[in-house]
């Protein structure tokens, strides 16, 4: 298993993180100054908050298999009903 293409793999999807969180930053900050309404917000939220979900369980499993000394690229991402399932 080539560490580098693992760890650009993880790199990546915790940089899609950030970015999700700079939106939600973003958001509540429209929010805040006007120029988007609560339920807009909630809505985008939400979404933004199912994606995030995704991908930090993505990220725990590349963890685990890469723990147990398995290939983290077998990981792959879930449904949001089987996350927000998994996470309750």
């Amino acid at each position: 298993m080539d560490e580098r293409n693992t760890g650009g793999a993880d790199r990546r999807i915790l940089d899609r993180i950030s970015d999700m969180v700079d939106t939600e930053r973003k958001l509540r900050a429209a929010l805040v100054e006007g120029r988007i309404d609560p339920s807009t917000e909630q809505r985008e939220l939400k979404d933004l908050e199912e994606q995030l979900d995704q991908c930090w369980d993505l990220l725990r499993q590349r963890r685990a298999r890469t723990d147990a000394g398995e290939d983290p690229n077998q990981a792959a991402v879930r449904s949001v009903e089987e996350v927000e399932r998994y996470e309750s």
